[in-house]
């Protein structure tokens, strides 16, 4: 062949690749863009859950039914879904692929990342499958996806879209229990929760988790990297087990002082400290007065909390890493601006309970702390 005719074949692939999309895994064995192809090979492992739940402490609709959606994780009967799905739930089934309908065993969850696992028995005949995990952590923005779910009670439907943004932080979210959510426009409804958002490869990338109600097509999905972290320890414990730091703010900084027009610093404003905490026995003070203007919305009147375990607390891309490195028995040491004056609290971290804002709303009911037991070993 010619150099001439070597170039025009290596501009043909070229082509053919950026007609595919241009994604690397488009070139790996067993992908396609081919979507009735990778529905028909990945569906079987998509499940959906149905869940009845009681509030006593509502007079009157205290009975829920829930809808959701889940897929397996491998096939000894484990499958992943989101805790609002399936945590504190009186009954739990699963339907699978093949119609069939059996129990399921909450075999343990984590509330504030909204991962759960579920156990059911292995079928007589044949066996489960399991739907490959994948790789989270070097997704593109503008890569084709598609989510496979029980939309409404629709079962085995799916759509299709593109991440449409990476490392999103939901808001009112503390820095410690911060968590990087998938962006994408597949369209997302109540019944998604809990089933797989997939790439072109029939990898599970993520789960989906929630939508923006007066939006069109913003869902968001929890990273499977996240997902492979935590599943082991509800497996093992029942639970995630997280160190009680107890407060949470908002990083304020030189434009939010002007703004203010207070003789304040640099640092975390204290907006919450929640009752019962560390941080409310160590003598942290929240804030009291309601600020808004425009997009600031501030709770003032806290202190400041200026330096965490000797971090500097005016970069929230710094703060978050370090808060995350924390482990129950380790002590935290803030240096807080109160007053006009600096001064040093002192405390060591318990193991942090569920907490009535954890859960959905139907689920909440009491204002007191909830202790997830250690769930029984196997």
């Amino acid at each position: 062949m010619t150099s001439f005719m070597q170039r025009v074949a290596a501009t043909v692939i070229v082509l053919a690749m950026a007609a595919l999309g241009g994604c690397a895994h488009a070139a790996r064995p067993g992908c396609s863009t081919d979507i009735p192809t990778l529905f028909d090979r990945v569906s079987p492992a998509v499940v959906m859950i149905s869940a009845q739940s009681i509030n006593p402490y509502k007079v009157q609709g205290r009975v829920s039914h829930i809808i959701g959606s889940g897929f397996i994780y491998d096939s000894k009967g484990l499958i992943i879904t989101n805790s609002h799905v399936a945590f504190g739930r009186q009954t739990l089934f699963v339907t699978l692929d093949d119609g069939s309908v059996v129990a399921a065993h909450l075999l343990g969850a984590d509330p504030i990342f909204d991962i759960a696992v579920l156990q059911i028995p292995k079928p007589e005949k044949g066996k489960l499958t399991a739907v490959p995990l994948g790789d989270s952590e070097h997704l593109r923005v503008g890569e084709n996806v598609i989510a496979i779910g029980n939309p409404l009670g629709l079962d085995q439907t799916v759509t299709r879209g593109i991440v449409s943004g990476v490392n999103r932080i939901l808001p009112d979210t503390p820095l410690s229990l911060s968590e990087p959510l998938i962006q994408t426009d597949t369209p997302i409804n109540p019944g998604n929760s809990g089933g797989p958002l997939l790439n072109m490869c029939g990898e599970v990338i993520g789960m989906n988790t929630a939508m923006v109600q007066d939006a069109q097509n913003i869902g968001f999905a929890i990273p499977i990297s996240l997902i492979k972290s935590i599943v082991p320890a509800l497996i093992r414990d029942g639970r995630m087990i997280r160190p009680w730091v107890g407060f949470h703010g908002t990083v304020i900084g030189n434009e939010v002082r002007k703004v203010l027009k207070l003789s304040l610093t640099d640092g975390l404003l204290v907006e919450v400290v929640e009752p019962g905490s560390p941080a409310e026995t160590a003598g942290l003070r929240g804030g009291e007065i309601e600020f808004t203007l425009g997009t600031i919305s501030l709770l003032l009147g806290g202190d400041i909390v200026t330096v965490i375990n000797g971090v500097p607390a005016t970069d929230p891309d710094k703060i978050a890493p370090m808060m995350r490195t924390l482990k129950v028995g380790d002590t935290l040491t803030l240096s807080v601006f109160r007053d006009g004056e600096t001064r040093r609290i002192v405390y060591v971290l318990p193991e942090r309970p569920l907490l009535p804002g954890d859960l959905p709303e139907e689920q909440a009911g009491s204002q007191q702390p909830l202790v997830m037991p250690r769930r029984d070993k196997p």
